[in-house]
């Protein structure tokens, strides 16, 4: 197949995966550990963006180095680490296979365990590629120990305790993932210090120039837009660093300039509604009164 004949091809397997990047058929058929030096392919003749049925996480030594975030750039030299979920749509690899290890996953091997259900609370599944987690030296050989304990099972006799023990194995990993996450956060505190700033500054701007009044209520997609992150990404920074995600830090500042021209107007309740870009007044007034234990009504009244 020559790239551009089919812009997106799906990989229902791991047999799929395998077959496609010219690696031996997998020893588990829902579950492979991949050294992506292995993977022999010629980029000119993939999809130009594949979707799989299957969870990826993979360890990259060519994400070292000082990384850009933002207009900055922070340093966690010994590579990272990128998720994927079923379903999502990325880019095939360009160039040469880089260093590396991968691990994919089916769903299905997941089954009558607690993770089946438990995996959906790992939000860094839904993070763009270039909100990697980048580890430090000790994180690094943390993942390597928990990548080799997967790798000889697979490549040992496969028996009763196998699946038991992969699994725990991987739960591991996406908890150790989710630390690691919250000290990326917590050591860029003064990049997202920033970001949180020019986010606070989106948001006065959305409502203080009417846009709410043609687009309705800022939404936490917007905001991601603007500062070029992951909707998800940006809602577990935000919480991570404040205590709330993007839509409370939205609602919060909704709050903030109902009780502005409350105060200050003469504006009627429904149009102070509609202004900050709601639909119903009732849902204004029901958001305010939650949030400030009295209606804007006896607020106002406060004032006088």
């Amino acid at each position: 197949m020559k790239k551009g004949e089919a812009s997106l091809h799906k990989l229902h397997s791991l047999t799929d995966f395998h077959r496609m990047f010219g690696l031996p058929a997998p020893r588990h058929p829902l579950v492979s550990f991949i050294n992506i030096a292995d993977m022999r392919y010629e980029p000119g003749a993939l999809p130009s963006s594949l979707i799989m049925d299957f969870y990826k996480v993979a360890y990259k030594n060519n994400l070292c180095g000082r990384a850009k975030y933002g207009q900055d750039y922070y340093d966690f030299g010994e590579g990272g680490l990128v998720y994927t979920s079923p379903g999502q749509v990325f880019e095939s690899p360009v160039g040469s296979p880089t260093e590396g290890y991968m691990l994919l996953f089916h769903p299905d091997l997941l089954l009558s365990y607690q993770l089946a259900n438990t995996i959906r609370s790992f939000g860094y599944f839904s993070y763009a590629a270039n909100e990697a987690l980048h580890v430090s030296e000790q994180e690094k050989k943390i993942i390597m120990k928990v990548f080799d304990i997967i790798d000889e099972e697979l490549n040992g006799r496969i028996d009763d305790f196998s699946q038991d023990v992969i699994i725990s194995q991987i739960e591991l990993l996406l908890n150790y993932s989710n630390r690691f996450y919250k000290r990326q956060f917590i050591t860029r505190k003064a990049v997202v210090n920033e970001q949180l700033l020019k986010i606070e500054q989106i948001i006065d701007a959305y409502l203080n120039d009417d846009k709410a009044v043609s687009q309705g209520l800022p939404s936490v997609q917007y905001l991601a837009d603007q500062v070029n992150l992951s909707p998800g990404y940006l809602s577990d920074m935000l919480r991570t660093l404040t205590g709330q995600n993007a839509q409370q830090l939205i609602q919060h500042k909704l709050i903030e300039k109902a009780k502005e021209l409350l105060s200050t107007t003469e504006r009627s309740v429904a149009e102070i509604a509609y202004q900050l870009g709601f639909e119903h007044p009732q849902s204004f007034t029901r958001l305010f009164s939650n949030k400030v234990k009295m209606s804007p009504v006896v607020f106002r009244h406060s004032f006088n």
